[in-house]
This record gives structure tokens, C-alpha cells and sequence, in this order.
């Protein structure tokens, strides 16, 4: 089936899909931070789906969409490609439903994630110099040996599984008015738009991406997919394509931003420090975003959700090194 041929998930898709879910995988907790509100000037919550199982949202639209998986489909196995959280999703809910996944990584992928998936039992398989090299080398095996090609946005169940995490916000703390959530290849903010404002109207949902690989902002913009550089250090967020799905769902975005590396790494060091738990860049993009739109954002109910937590010792160390000047 090609993307076009696809349908967006509605809201009963992403009700259904918490029903499957909810014995797999636990709510994840919607805090409040102080020192994060200050920083912003306005009331901030943290939807933090870096304490789910794999340490990141994507697990919600692995389990929605194996568990739903044909007999046919679960015997011939599973390949994605990933930079990593995805392909932890995939793995996860191979091993939960009993089949086996290939994952196609990048040269150089999170060696945290690159582990995380061997560990659920996948086969991890480097090539290409970015996410997109590795998503090409999955679709040539896909069609080679007839394995079942799961796209990290092209999926109408990944979707749905993953903006089960908007309705949990909107039912807990149902003053919030504001969801911003980083953009790599957009199901994040697909799910968003699709169960926020579906519940409601008006609802305000923000994206936001590295200004260092803006594929997705730039076919948001322009109405049409394109390519773009990828040079983003945020694996999670580090795609050079628009995906025409997440396109389509983020059609409803009020509003997305570009900000800078230097934006998301300070953010990441806040996010960590703010809510005493690991962040890894992307999941820590959401706040580079409001802090980019501090104004914007004056008086309003914000929740940011912190994607994921699976960052590296190395990238630890390297955030938290003083600049030259401050040694």
C-alpha cells in the first residue's frame, strides 16, 4: 500500500488504540515544574514519555500497530528504519507479539538505542550515513524478502497509538490549552492535532524542529513534500524528508518553529536539570520552542512532551562541558 493510499487516523482510531495499548504500557506521569514555568513565564507541564519502557513515545504506535498485525504478516517479520527510538518501538512490539525485527540504523546511531534494540531480540543493521540512507536500505529488503515494512510516519496505527499521550494530557489537567511537540518525521504532532483537536477545537498545537534539518517545516510551509540538509545533532529529530502522513495531520499545527542547536542543547541541560530525569535532545526540543515563543506564550497552560530520554554519556559529557571561556 503507498502513502497515498493511506487514511488518517480519527479520534475513535486513537480511542481504540489506548484500549489495546493500556495492558502493554502505563500512563506516563504530566508534571509540573517550577523552575520550567519560570523559564518559560507561564505555567508549564511535562508530558514525560522518556519513563515509558523504551524511554520514548514511539512505543504507543509499536504496540498499537503489531498488535494488529495479521498471522501472515507477524510470520514474515518486521524491518523499519530508525536513528533509533522507532526502531526500539518495533523491536519492543516484535518481542511483546512474538516475531522477529530487522532494524536499518545509520552509521553512528545511539549506541544507547542501538543497544536498547538488540536487547528486545532485533537485528540491527548499519548503513548509510543518515536516517534516510538507513529508510531506503529497509524498503529495498522489505521488497526483497517480502518482510513487513513498518515506516516511521506512513502509518496510520502509528499514529493513532501515539497521540493516545494528547488525550492523556487533556483528560489530566484539562486547563492546559497549549501541547508543543518536536517534529523529526511528525507523528508526534500528527497524533497531536489529531486527538487535541478532535477533543478540542481550540486547542493550540505547536511544532517545532532544528533549524539544522528543516524538512519538515519547509513542506509544512510550502503545502508540498520536500528534501532538506540533515545536520541536526538530535537523532530523534534528524530526518531530510517530509513524510506525507504527518503532513497531512499537521495541516492543523497553529503554529512551527525553527530554533537553533545551540537553543536545543542549552534546553536539553534545563529539561534534565528542571525535571531531575534523563532527556535526550529532541525530547528536549519542546522547550527550546516555547522559549523561542516566550511571549506568544504569556498567560497560557503549556505542555511540552519530553519525546524521550535516551541519551549517551558522550553527549551528556559534551553538554555539560563549560565553554572555553567559563574553564
Amino acid at each position: 500500500m503507498t502513502a497515498t493510499a493511506l487514511e488518517l487516523p480519527v479520534l475513535a482510531d486513537v480511542l481504540a488504540a489506548r484500549e489495546r495499548i493500556r495492558k502493554y504500557l502505563p500512563q506516563t506521569e504530566l508534571s509540573s515544574y517550577t523552575s520550567l514555568s519560570e523559564l518559560v513565564g507561564t505555567e508549564v507541564w511535562v508530558k514525560r514519555e522518556n519513563d515509558l519502557p523504551t524511554g520514548a513515545f514511539k512505543v504507543r504506535g509499536g504496540v498499537n500497530l503489531v498488535s494488529q498485525l495479521t498471522e501472515h504478516e507477524l510470520r514474515a517479520g518486521l524491518i523499519a528504519a530508525s536513528t533509533g527510538n522507532h526502531g526500539q518501538s518495533v523491536a519492543y512490539a516484535a518481542k511483546l507479539f512474538g516475531t522477529q525485527a530487522i532494524i536499518c540504523v545509520p552509521a553512528g546511531a545511539n549506541p544507547v538505542k542501538v543497544a536498547s534494540m538488540r536487547s528486545l531480540g532485533a537485528d540491527v543493521i548499519f548503513h548509510g550515513r543518515d536516517f534516510d540512507d538507513a529508510r531506503e536500505h529497509a524498503e529495498q529488503l522489505a521488497g526483497e524478502h517480502s518482510y513487513r515494512y513498518v515506516h516511521s510516519g506512513d502509518e496510520p496505527h502509528l499514529i493513532a497509538g501515539v497521540a493516545t499521550a494528547t488525550i492523556e494530557i487533556i483528560e489530566e489537567q484539562p486547563q492546559i490549552d497549549t501541547i508543543i511537540v518536536a517534529v523529526g518525521g511528525g507523528s508526534g504532532a500528527a497524533g497531536a492535532c489529531i486527538a487535541g483537536k478532535a477533543i478540542r477545537p481550540d486547542l493550540n498545537v505547536i511544532g517545532v524542529q532544528s533549524e539544522a534539518a528543516p524538512a519538515a517545516y519547509r513542506s509544512w510551509k510550502e503545502g508540498r513534500l520536500l528534501d532538506d540538509r540533515m545536520e541536526t545533532f538530535a537523532e530523534g529529530i534528524a530526518t531530510r524528508v517530509g513524510f506525507e502522513l504527518p503532513q497531512r495531520a499537521m495541516r492543523d499545527l497553529d503554529d512551527f518553529v525553527l530554533v537553533s542547536e545551540d537553543a536545543i542543547r542549552s534546553a536539553t541541560v534545563q529539561m534534565i536539570e528542571g525535571t531531575r530525569a534523563l532527556v535526550e535532545p529532541a525530547g528536549a526540543a519542546p522547550l527550546a520552542g516555547a522559549l523561542s515563543l516566550r511571549s506568544q506564550l504569556a498567560g497560557r497552560t503549556v505542555a511540552l512532551i519530553c519525546s524521550g530520554g535516551n541519551i549517551t554519556l558522550l553527549q551528556l559529557r559534551e553538554l555539560l562541558a563549560p565553554l572555553p571561556n567559563e574553564r
